[in-house]
């Protein structure tokens, strides 16, 4: 059977760095690419609609109208998402929320929003990007760590409630990779007197390792790749590197790998 190319993908966060790059890709494999951002900065060959995805109402309304444009959604690919760092102690719980509120209920709001067409069309794939922060635990990223566990679990047990109605669920869980993600990450240093320099210390190993990350357009290949796949799994991790780091992270004792990832960024 010949490879269906003109598959209807919605991308978020698709104005920049992972999102954009997989939006580019998707288009390169002859998809119909539908990018959801708050920014316009236009890619030829995809269809910018201006979203917020903390925005039920505005995420709603455009996914109506790529129904009624395309009259099928074949695949949703949530990469909105931003950084914050620093102590919790020092955290504004304001701070903490919008956190959650793009990158985990973000990405909850998109999937109902295009769940009821997936349940009626009889299938469907919905990839959510994640991180190997969510099983490394990285201190003075916490919230952002905790954000994309949230992510990760949900994609596990939401893979189990629309599995008999033909939607595949998957988590891409991503390392470190050299976007414009480092310099719009929303940093604070405060209590770092009182933490002993530990704060300054671990986001700048975290920006060092970013910095140095992958290629964000290959990220995206491989990400456009996955919706190609007619049985996808339920988890990828990129490269290698990751794939050993996210094994360890999930069979080492939990004291163990504590100690290992404090070391690092402790």
């Amino acid at each position: 059977m010949a490879e269906e190319t003109n598959k209807v993908v919605i991308v978020t966060g698709g104005s920049s760095g992972i999102g954009r790059c997989t939006a580019s890709a998707l288009k390169e494999n002859g998809c119909i690419v539908y990018e959801f951002s708050r920014r316009s900065i236009p890619m030829e060959g995809v269809t910018h609609l201006s979203v917020d995805v903390t925005d039920e109402d505005a995420v709603n309304a455009a996914v109506q109208q790529v129904i009624q444009k395309e009259a099928k959604i074949d695949a949703v690919i949530n990469c909105a998402g931003f950084g914050i760092s620093g102590a919790v102690e020092f955290t504004s719980m304001e701070q903490a929320k919008a956190q959650f509120d793009v990158n985990f209920f973000g990405t909850v709001t998109v999937n109902k929003a295009v769940l009821p067409f997936l349940r009626h069309q009889g299938k469907g794939h919905i990839v959510n990007i994640s991180s190997v922060a969510a099983v490394a635990h990285i201190p003075f990223q916490t919230f952002y760590s905790a954000s994309k566990a949230a992510v990760s679990s949900c994609s596990y047990a939401l893979a189990n409630e629309v599995k008999p109605y033909g939607i595949h669920v998957t988590i891409v869980e991503l390392g470190d990779i050299c976007t414009g993600f480092t310099q719009m990450r929303q940093k604070s240093i405060l209590g770092d007197d009182e933490y002993g320099g530990r704060i300054s210390r671990s986001v700048s190993q975290m920006e060092h390792d970013e910095q140095n990350g992958m290629n964000p357009e290959v990220i995206g290949k491989y990400i456009a790749n996955i919706v190609k796949k007619k049985k996808p799994a339920i988890v990828y991790v990129a490269s290698a590197k990751y794939k050993f780091l996210s094994l360890l992270c999930k069979i080492l004792p939990a004291a163990v790998r504590e100690k290992i990832v404090g070391k690092v960024y402790g």
